[in-house]
């Protein structure tokens, strides 16, 4: 029994068992209350890898290239559906049906051809069978229950490739099974045959010297990122330096077997009928009867450099081991020169292995804000009631005119984000402004503290007027921390960040000191630079007049509210009844010239409370412009427009979705939008280099299909003037029965002029010069 505890058989079955539990994940995936398309990927991913490893194992060269051919279908699907929302629905579907066609393909190919020599062919008939299903399933059901379709179809192809695991045929293989030299016809010339074999020698002992630079590269590598991330995480922190490391080495896989290897192999195949003769004219001379620097030594140098490589990818191909370490000593030192050089592109939300680590956390904290912001308000307030979390910035009374700023989106640090600073600070300092609200995204990428001095304090120093929030996704990353020590008041921040800890059984963050430092930071920082922050309980707040009542929800990641935040919000909603009710979200419910109520059943319902309770204006930040639309009367139950602000454009790079959507597919009829197209367009075109070209060409042209231009905005993203990041006022003024929103850019208040809109969104008596001002009614 220890014995086979030990063989490859036991091996196989372990595998196999794996890629089970993760074909029954995916397929109760819909079950789980925070079911996502993006989990079914990722169990796809990790069979895939599955596959890849054991398939080193298989007997022949052909059982292998198999093996690797259907990870790689698997690894693409697994990518294509984390990459999802990033994807037109369209496309997505066409994608997977076309790696799903793929390997209808080859199953049925191998069909044939097993038939045909006589071989068994049961695998692959159900495999070409299972294929065929989900190829119909996937047309026939596009559109309809997409996730319940791709868990089904996800969860069988894991179970196939569980029994392809399973019923594999595994070989004994040497490190080097097949004669480099009898594949260029030179087996039967001794001499070319003893300088391979010594060659094959060479590289078994430089194994270990590899490993050794490998090590040390990556080390180095590490060390690098941990230097300019930090550990103000949690427990967990070190994971955000190891993600980019890991980010590395998949870039240096990447350029090895996708361009070094495959070039490599292409010019060889060009170059093969010449190679033996070229080997047999260098032989004619033997090697110790030549002078020093005779042409036949160079000559031969060279070969044995390509015979060098030729075993290096040989091996490659029968052990893992050894093709992670040809990939990383191939790939490693172009990835490194990759992530030195590719910010000065523009492009680093892509490329920058740093911020990959910002979709582990993202993935991560997915699933859990709902519970952390649960307990962190609980440990604050345990039944909320309509009072609760009321602000009261001096100077709002029910009587007196008062206004507040509100910034969407500031925190990325850069040009895009201090060019509104004198704006704000001018702003802020107006005697009718009260408080300034931040609503999503606070800071960039990952919400931790100590990033705060520079995507914060720095960029408001000056402001002075209080200061409150609302967090966006990326502030979650941290767990909300940063968040938490710098706009709660002290006391309600140690105990929510404490009731976040024990949420997660006390794994996820540093104990009382770190809590207690957190907060001693962020009170050395609000010292340091006089901005007033730290008058919150919660992630959310409400500020509530005779008339008006200003309320923000937190939509978290998913943009989706627990049960607390709900319960308190429409205690909150009941208690505004009759009054101007102004809402500030997370997310928007119309963005880039799209509805995104519809992005999960609870955003919608969301919506639809709103619109029943009477709201006149939803603001949200998450996209990265200044967009409006008016939405009419959509029920019996709903007696009035209701206003959409999209209020983004703070500080980060700009979103291009509403700027480069045709007109005619606008989701309302009454839109407008800051920048307009065509300045925006001006500027991008000024600013690209030739590399962008072609990208910024089908962005234009198809908007980027098959993703979209909104996500490859942070691709044209140009710290250079001109700016068109934006904010706005809200003036709220009892004495005239008026409330007002007014938009400002980095040069004062926006004209008409600066805007891009339909009919009907400019009052017609109003010149295109005008200052662009929205007026509702009070009451």
């Amino acid at each position: 029994m220890k014995k086979f505890l030990t063989t490859d058989r036991f091996k196989q079955i372990i595998f196999a068992g794996i890629a089970f539990l993760l074909a029954a994940l995916a397929l109760f995936n819909p079950f789980f209350e925070t079911s996502r398309i993006e989990d079914i990927g990722g169990f796809l991913v990790w069979a895939a890898v599955l596959v890849f490893i054991q398939g080193f194992k298989r007997a022949t060269a052909k059982e292998r290239t198999s093996a690797h051919i259907s990870a790689l279908i698997s690894f693409l699907l697994g990518l294509l559906l984390i990459n999802a929302k990033l994807f037109d629905e369209n496309a997505l579907y066409l994608f997977a049906s076309m790696l799903f066609g793929i390997d209808f393909i080859r199953q049925g190919i191998s069909l044939l051809n097993n038939r045909k020599e006589k071989k068994p062919f049961t695998a692959n008939l159900l495999s070409f069978l299972a294929n065929m299903g989900i190829l119909f399933t996937l047309f026939l059901f596009q559109g309809k229950a997409q996730l319940w379709i791709l868990a089904i179809t996800g969860g069988l192809r894991i179970v196939g490739m569980g029994f392809e695991i399973l019923n594999a045929k595994l070989g004994v293989m040497d490190e080097v099974s097949e004669d480099i030299m009898e594949s260029l016809d030179l087996q039967d010339h001794p001499e070319i045959v003893a300088i391979a074999e010594n060659i094959e020698q060479e590289e078994v002992k430089r194994a270990k010297i590899d490993r050794h630079w490998i090590i040390t590269f990556l080390l180095i590598l590490f060390f690098i990122h941990l230097g300019r991330m930090g550990f103000d995480r949690s427990a967990y922190g070190i994971l955000s330096p190891l993600v980019a490391l890991v980010g590395d080495m998949v870039i240096a896989l990447i350029i090895a077997y996708l361009v070094l290897i495959p070039f490599f192999s292409g010019v060889s195949k060009l170059f093969r009928p010449f190679e033996k003769k070229t080997w047999l004219w260098v032989m004619k001379v033997p090697s110790d009867e030549r002078p020093k620097f005779h042409p036949r030594n160079i000559i031969q140098q060279r070969l044995e450099a390509r015979t060098r490589r030729y075993i290096r990818i040989r091996k490659a191909g029968y052990s893992f081991k050894t093709a992670l370490r040809t990939g990383l000593q191939m790939g490693l030192p172009f990835a490194a020169l990759l992530a030195a050089i590719i910010p000065v592109f523009g492009m680093s939300w892509y490329f920058d292995t740093e911020n990959w680590a910002s979709g582990i956390w993202d993935s991560w904290a997915a699933k859990r804000t709902d519970q952390w912001r649960t307990e962190m308000v609980k440990a604050v307030e345990s039944n909320p009631t309509a009072a609760s979390f009321q602000i009261n910035p001096t100077g709002v009374t029910a009587t007196n005119d008062f206004s507040f700023l509100i910034i969407g989106d500031p925190g990325e640090g850069d040009a895009s984000q201090y060019i509104l600073h004198d704006q704000i600070v001018r702003n802020a300092y107006k005697d009718l402004v009260k408080f300034v609200v931040i609503s999503s995204d606070v800071v960039y990428p990952d919400g931790a503290m100590k990033d705060y001095e520079k995507n914060f304090w720095l960029p408001m120093k000056g402001v002075n007027k209080p200061v409150y929030a609302i967090p966006g996704n990326h502030d979650w990353y941290d767990a909300l921390e940063g968040f938490a020590a710098t706009f709660f008041d002290s006391t309600s921040a140690r105990l929510a960040m404490h009731a976040r800890r024990n949420a997660d059984l006390n794994l996820t963050s540093a104990g009382s000191e770190k809590v207690s430092a957190q907060i001693k930071e962020a009170a050395r920082l609000r010292s340091e630079y006089d901005v007033p922050t730290g008058f919150q309980k919660a992630p959310y707040f409400q500020l509530q007049t005779e008339d008006f009542a200003f309320i923000t929800i937190e939509t978290g990641i998913g943009r989706r509210i627990d049960d607390i935040q709900m319960d308190w919000l429409k205690k909150a909603l009941a208690a505004a009844k009759g009054k101007f009710i102004f809402v500030l979200l997370g997310h928007p419910f119309y963005a880039i010239g799209e509805y995104q109520g519809n992005m999960n059943p609870d955003f919608e319902k969301l919506h639809l409370l709103l619109k029943e309770a009477g709201a006149t204006i939803a603001m949200a930040g998450d996209t990265h412009d200044l967009e409006y639309y008016v939405e009419p009367p959509t029920s019996s139950r709903q007696d009035k427009n209701m206003y959409h602000f999209v209020n983004g454009g703070g500080g980060a790079y700009l979103s291009l979705g509403a700027a480069l959507k045709p007109k005619e597919q606008m989701a309302q009829k009454v839109w407008a939008h800051y920048p307009a197209a065509a300045p925006l367009i001006k500027k991008i075109e000024a600013n690209n280099g030739i590399l962008k070209q072609p990208a910024w060409y089908w962005t234009k042209t198809h908007n980027g299909w098959p993703f979209s231009a909104e996500w490859l905005s942070a691709a044209f993203d140009y710290n250079k003037a001109p700016f068109f990041q934006s904010f706005v006022e809200v003036k709220v003024e009892p004495s005239r029965n008026k409330v007002t929103v007014i938009a400002y850019g980095p040069k004062g208040p926006l004209k008409w002029s600066d805007m891009e809109y339909s009919e009907g969104a400019k009052p017609a008596n109003v010149p295109n010069t005008a200052l662009v001002e929205w007026e509702f009614t009070l009451k």
